[in-house]
């Protein structure tokens, strides 16, 4: 039986810490474990290895902070040097020598050699790293987030590590963390020659390098600027004119960045001509869609500035959404891909554009119907809706990368079970807003929760419709317990997403879709 009496302790002695990373990298290379994984997953592992070594359960979670450096060593030797963090405690200067200074950053050190900081930071710097001498890892999130950085080797002490590995994996950041070798907040010790090795090491293979979400979304970016914009919207007619407009008009580009993740996790040999293609694809259909939903939801502003269909009245925005929608097709059917590819792109942009209408449709008749309408009906629309509008996105991407089936059967899956989660965020969010002005159906999913609820016990549901009553729905909302409800339901939709992320092979695809998880839904934690 294996007992474990859990301290954060490293074993002082170097040859047991080596031969337990020995043994660690064994066990991940014949179970093949991938990154991400979880804490559940990291405990079980680290219990088998311990039990199956003999060794004390003392050393649990310095056996998990292995098992994570392992899962992640791949990805981390394949980043180039340049596009590393070297994360650096602040601990290990000499409180009595120390001459740097700080900054709402971290250390500044002075290289006054009265501690180890200044050799490994000229080692580092001299490979290429960038280097920070902080506390925690939100300035290393924040690096990678922004696109500066791949990959963070991080030197901590054990609790730090500990805490820092939820958001670490939530934010799918390759990692290897080196912990101190004891407790306190100064002067402490470190295996430097641990360290140096960590750091030195570097093999560049392309098929674990991972790709930067943040950098794609600057490059997408780029794609709906005038120079590119106007290549391929290049008539003088007045319907095509407005039609650049829409596309040149914000927004996150989330679907034009899916599509190209997609492509270039699945491509052999990315080409740039045809990404870019496929960027502008996703965003016609998606700019199309936006003004036919303006006029059918009596929008009045898009982007903080007035809709099409009350600049230049609703026959005209009707005629330029569906220019973008011939648009996207035209420009879709000459991407230069193979024929069978360049088929099964289009079968499945035109399958998504009958159910996103079916979902549309569905969305735009819930208002007179939602008395008649379960959470799982508004669940089903927004499935059609957000759902599809990933799916395409995603699927289009990857088909043109020429993925499997069994990746593509995992990206539909997830695509639905995003459009879901995305949308119950959504609802969650709105209805918490201060001084919220609008109606009940801002708040479709709570609304159709609150109705199955209040079916049951009363039949005060009618009025609180008929009347517009968001004060009264706000009371009800409160005393039904719904928003907490409401709340669950989006942890386990969440959840599914990431399992279903779990199931892809292509691991710049899980990583990526990892990353769009992390942003999108920063605070949901993944499911043990």
């Amino acid at each position: 039986m294996f007992e474990v009496n859990r301290i954060l302790k490293v074993p002082p002695q170097t040859e047991i810490r080596n031969d337990l990373r020995k043994q660690v990298r064994l066990y991940v290379n014949e179970n093949r474990i991938s990154p991400p994984s979880n804490l559940e997953i990291l405990e079980n592992c680290a219990k088998n290895i311990l039990s199956q070594s003999g060794l004390n359960g003392e050393l649990l979670d310095f056996t998990m902070v292995l098992l994570g450096n392992e899962i992640w060593r791949k990805t981390v030797m394949a980043t180039p040097f340049h596009r590393r963090l070297l994360l650096l405690p602040q601990c290990l200067r000499n409180d009595s020598q120390c001459q740097g200074v700080f900054d709402e950053l971290g250390l500044i050190c002075s290289g006054c050699q009265g501690c180890k900081i200044d050799s490994i930071l000229n080692k580092a710097e001299k490979l290429g790293y960038t280097t920070l001498v902080a506390e925690g890892t939100t300035v290393a999130i924040g690096l990678i987030e922004e696109g500066a950085i791949d990959a963070v080797i991080g030197v901590s002490c054990m609790s730090v590590l500990q805490r820092s590995f939820e958001p670490v994996t939530r934010a799918a950041v390759p990692a290897i963390g080196i912990p101190l070798l004891g407790d306190g907040c100064s002067n402490t010790a470190l295996d430097y020659h641990w360290l140096f090795a960590e750091m030195e090491n570097f093999n560049g293979l392309s098929e674990h390098t991972p790709l930067s979400v943040s950098l794609l979304k600057n490059q997408v970016a780029d794609y709906f600027q005038p120079p590119v914009l106007n290549s391929f919207f290049t008539s003088e007619n007045e319907t095509e004119k407005l039609a650049l407009k829409m596309m040149g008009m914000g927004g996150q580009r989330i679907r034009p960045l899916l599509a190209v993740l997609a492509y270039q996790a699945y491509s052999g040999e990315v080409s740039e001509t045809i990404q870019q293609q496929l960027a502008l694809v996703i965003e016609c259909f998606h700019k199309a869609s936006l003004v036919h939903d303006d006029i059918e939801d009596n929008e009045e502003l898009r982007y903080h500035q007035p809709v099409l269909h009350r600049t230049d009245g609703i026959p005209t925005a009707i005629n330029v959404g569906d220019y973008l929608i011939g648009k996207g097709y035209r420009m879709l059917s000459k991407i230069q891909l193979k024929p069978a590819v360049l088929a099964e792109c289009l079968a499945v942009v035109a399958e998504s554009h009958v159910k996103l209408s079916e979902g549309q449709g569905a969305d735009i008749l819930l208002n007179a119907q939602i008395s008649e309408k379960s959470a799982d009906d508004v669940l089903h629309i927004f499935r059609l809706k957000t759902g599809e509008a990933v799916k395409v996105a995603l699927l289009t991407g990857a088909i043109a990368g020429e993925a499997s089936q069994n990746e593509l059967n995992s990206l539909r899956k997830f695509s639905e079970f995003f459009g879901i989660a995305y949308q119950i965020r959504d609802d969650l969010y709105e209805f918490r807003e201060e001084n919220h002005s609008g109606n009940l159906f801002d708040f479709p999913f709570l609304l159709a929760l609150l109705q199955e609820k209040m079916n049951a016990v009363d039949h005060e549901f009618p009025g609180i419709l008929r009347e517009n009553n968001l004060p009264l729905f706000r009371k009800k909302i409160e005393k039904f317990d719904i928003e907490n409800q409401t709340e669950r339901f989006l942890q386990v939709y969440v959840d599914k997403c990431y399992a279903e992320l779990d199931n892809l092979q292509n691991q710049k695809m899980r990583l990526g879709l990892y990353s769009v998880m992390g942003k999108v839904f920063k605070e949901q934690k993944r499911g043990q």
